[in-house]
């Protein structure tokens, strides 16, 4: 600014007032100084600027590089975190870096409040973040930790897909469990009680997995190797989440298992990924969107009250049917 008013021939106050749209200049003086600014190519630096205040307004975010349902809530958070006047500073988990380090990196960047996108940290660390910072949890719950929540109902939406397949007449339904990944043990759960409910006990059949492409191709080859031993394929899989369902789709169709014909599919999430394919997946909604701006919403006004206790938005999934699944193949004679 000093420089800006060097030039323009004003004092660096004047500066000041107008780049704050502030009264106290005249309209050709506001016009020269904004001029020369443009000239020297200063823009004002509105986050030092509250920092100086105290404040930062910015809403730190940590999610999983290659998990596509992170990359959809993002893209919903933005929109909400501006509405309210913040902005938004992305930090990611991946291969060589824990999320402790992401979520570090957020605060070492005087981020106001951190928004956790699948943390699969320790409840010990959450807890202990909570208590240093407003922390909100978005697809993963924590009890007991001093953390806001938001999550969908998983046994909610795993007894519609369950509903849906035994409807269509499938009995040795297979689940690819998701592993340590958010929403899995609830899923697993679900799943396993949706086959007691309906008298399927004994074929539930849960194979270990995870929230990946490779975990749904791995579980692709193993059954196409049971049945070239003799044993029967399951009727119907309900992966993980959707990538895991896509990995799965992709070894199906290499050893010409038709889907839905030979085999239903269903994933978990309904990520851009379920759209993009040549039958699109049937698949359990969770509503980015909703959750995005539940979130922000839960940081925002935490922000405001520190005195606020721990809170929880649980959201109703949705199946949504499209080609990967039908009617269970006849049995032979």
């Amino acid at each position: 600014m000093a420089d800006v008013a060097a030039k323009a021939g004003v004092s660096r106050a004047l500066v000041s007032i107008v780049f704050r749209n502030q009264p106290g200049a005249g309209q050709e003086t506001r016009e020269r100084i904004l001029r020369v600014a443009d000239e020297i190519g200063y823009r004002p630096d509105s986050a030092a600027r509250l920092l100086a205040r105290g404040r930062s307004r910015t809403l730190g975010v940590m999610f999983t590089v290659h998990q596509t349902f992170h990359t959809d809530l993002i893209a919903a958070i933005y929109p909400e975190a501006e509405r309210l006047g913040y902005d938004v500073l992305l930090s990611a988990a991946a291969h060589g870096r824990s999320e402790e380090k992401a979520i570090e990196a957020l605060l070492g960047h005087r981020c106001e409040a951190v928004i956790l996108l699948g943390p699969d940290a320790e409840p010990a660390y959450l807890d202990e973040l909570g208590h240093r910072t407003v922390t909100v949890s978005v697809s993963r719950r924590v009890p007991h930790a001093r953390v806001d929540f938001v999550h969908s109902a998983e046994g909610k939406g795993v007894r519609q897909a369950m509903d849906h397949l035994v409807e269509l007449g499938h009995r040795r339904i297979v689940h690819i469990d998701g592993g340590r990944g958010p929403g899995s043990a609830e899923r697993r759960r679900a799943y396993r009680a949706a086959m007691r409910r309906h008298g399927l006990e004994s074929e539930a059949r849960v194979i270990p997995g995870a929230h990946t492409e490779e975990s749904g191709i791995e579980t692709g080859h193993l059954l196409v190797a049971e049945r070239d031993r003799g044993l029967p394929l399951p009727t119907a899989v309900l992966a993980g989440n959707d990538r895991c369902a896509m990995g799965l789709l992709m070894t199906l169709t290499r050893a010409r298992i038709e889907v839905p014909r030979d085999m239903s599919v269903i994933g978990y999430d309904d990520s851009h990924l379920s759209h993009l394919m040549p039958i699109g997946l049937t698949t359990v909604r969770q509503d980015s969107v909703l959750m995005a701006e539940n979130a922000v919403r839960f940081a925002v006004e935490r922000l405001e009250d520190r005195q606020l206790e721990p809170r929880e938005a649980v959201l109703d999934p949705k199946l949504v049917v499209r080609g990967t699944s039908g009617p269970a193949p006849r049995e032979p004679a």
